[in-house]
């Protein structure tokens, strides 16, 4: 079994979320039985919402909150009725708008709030308890109830201090006491006093044995009690971002980002330490090599994979620009909007479309409405892209950082030319410049106004001086190496050397 460690999923996941889905699809293909365990806690969402959403199977998902409980991971299926069949004899009024119903009871000061899951279906996620004017209890359901969240008012404010787990028959399985960030668990027969001793207490309780695999991809919190509650399983950690600082490195020193420093630090009990591009992997060894003397295992394993090379069935519509991405700071829309703004200014039907969801795509509005660009400049939301980038002649990217780059992949896979910052890791993978797009020089000095006059510059050398026909041709050669089959032989390979 194949093991993998993440902390939260969200419906704008990270690109990291994304690469498990990737990856749990390849394993399939390949033979190799996975599991993908989540830490956070959703109390917004049902996790087998978000998890079906980007492609896991429902017996794939362990969350650590119900592992420790019989109940499965599913949709929501409890119902109004079934809600209603718990009040007894009680008489109540019931009111409904959109995707929130309200029960209240009469003669008393209490009121139930259940949310739905859609805005016209009777299924009932979660369920506010109000007595007074004071939140005194949540639950939340599937297709029974899973836990409940206890509260009482302190500052003004609902307090939560206790959760409690439930297993199928409604039965509890167990507690958890929580004061802020200070928690504890409490079982039938046992305590448990952090998160961190939870997870790795669900670690111990996996019977991992020397033919099981270890991959975390996220470590924050629960890095250390994963690698050691694992052994005799093999270790493995997957780097999803820039693995170091380089303002904090000198000829003598390396500073690690602190996401890996652990896991770098204890390379002597890793099997393999997994990037997702040559470039990477390359600069990791040479550091291992050259700051701690070490030569551990490093493997390239692109975080996702081609199914197939795509091709428009009819003709891409000419100088339009397609962008896919979190809708985060990070990402720089922003810059790619008044890129194209000016651009537009030159080249007149210049188009931009934005895909994505996430907490900038409000400010991203307000910006297309000042800019006076929404009739060429559109904010898409969330979309299955498969069949998407290949209506377009280009991609373009204006993030400073980029460990591989999902959305480059799949660009080049329906032969888009790419403009981006000749930025580590993941642009210069997919851009060979001047022969399928552009990488434009960025230093920490070049101010914003510069950066979005450089895109504007590269937009119109793309539309005015390339060979356009030539760089579709040449993504679409880049592209082969992702293919799925490529990537399976890589974990096959890997797989094989460990166990």
């Amino acid at each position: 079994m194949i093991y993998n460690f993440n902390l939260g999923i969200g419906w704008a996941s990270s690109g990291v979320e994304y690469a498990q889905a990737y990856r749990a699809g390849v394993l399939r293909k390949i033979g190799r039985e996975a599991r993908f365990v989540f830490t956070d806690m959703f109390p917004a969402d049902n996790i087998q919402h978000m998890t079906e959403n980007i492609g896991f199977l429902d017996r794939e998902i362990i969350w650590l909150y119900t592992f420790f409980t019989d109940c499965k991971i599913s949709p929501v299926t409890y119902t109004l009725k079934q809600l209603e069949s718990t009040f007894g004899s009680e008489n109540y009024s019931f009111s409904r708008d959109g995707k929130k119903a309200k029960y209240v009871f009469e003669g008393t000061d209490m009121y139930y709030m259940a949310y739905l899951t859609d805005e016209t279906g009777d299924k009932v996620h979660r369920v506010e308890m109000v007595s007074g004017k004071n939140l005194i209890r949540k639950d939340y359901f599937t297709y029974c109830r899973i836990y409940s969240e206890y509260y009482a008012p302190l500052d003004n404010r609902a307090h939560l201090y206790q959760r409690r787990f439930f297993n199928q028959d409604g039965s509890a399985a167990y507690e958890e006491i929580t004061d802020n960030d200070v928690v504890m668990y409490q079982f039938p027969n046992r305590f448990i006093c952090s998160k961190e001793e939870l997870v790795g207490d669900l670690v111990s309780r996996l019977n991992l044995t020397k033919e099981d695999v270890v991959i975390i991809d996220r470590s924050t919190g629960i890095g250390q009690t994963i690698m050691q509650n694992a052994a005799p399983a093999k270790i493995v950690i997957a780097i999803h971002a820039d693995h170091f600082s380089e303002g904090g490195t000198d000829e003598d020193h390396i500073l690690w980002n602190n996401y890996y420093e652990y896991a770098f630090a204890q390379y002597r009990h890793v099997d393999a330490y997994i990037t997702s591009t040559d470039a990477q992997n390359r600069l990791l060894k040479e550091q291992f090599e050259k700051y701690m003397g070490a030569s551990p295992r490093v493997a390239t394993i692109p975080v996702g994979s081609l199914d197939k090379l795509r091709y428009p069935e009819k003709g891409r519509v000419k100088h339009s620009l397609i962008t896919a991405s979190r809708l985060a700071d990070e990402k720089h829309i922003d810059w790619l909007i008044e890129a194209v703004v000016q651009a537009r200014e030159t080249v007149g039907d210049i188009t931009l479309d934005i895909y994505g969801k996430g907490g900038e795509e409000a400010r991203l509005g307000e910006l297309i409405e000042e800019k006076k660009c929404g009739d060429y400049v559109r904010l898409m939301g969330q979309w299955k892209m498969d069949e998407v980038y290949k209506n377009y002649e280009a991609y373009v990217a204006a993030s400073t950082s980029e460990g591989f780059g999902l959305t480059l992949m799949e660009a080049v896979g329906s032969g888009l030319p790419i403009i981006g910052f000749d930025v580590r890791y993941g642009n210069p993978t997919f851009i060979d410049n001047g022969e399928n797009g552009y990488l434009i020089s960025v230093n920490d000095k070049m101010e914003k106004k510069e950066r979005i006059g450089k895109l504007a510059e590269y937009i119109l050398r793309l539309f005015t001086e390339a060979d356009i026909e030539a760089f579709h041709r040449h993504s679409y050669k880049k592209a082969r190496a992702y293919l799925t089959q490529e990537v399976e032989k890589r974990w096959m390979n890997l797989l094989d050397q460990m166990i």
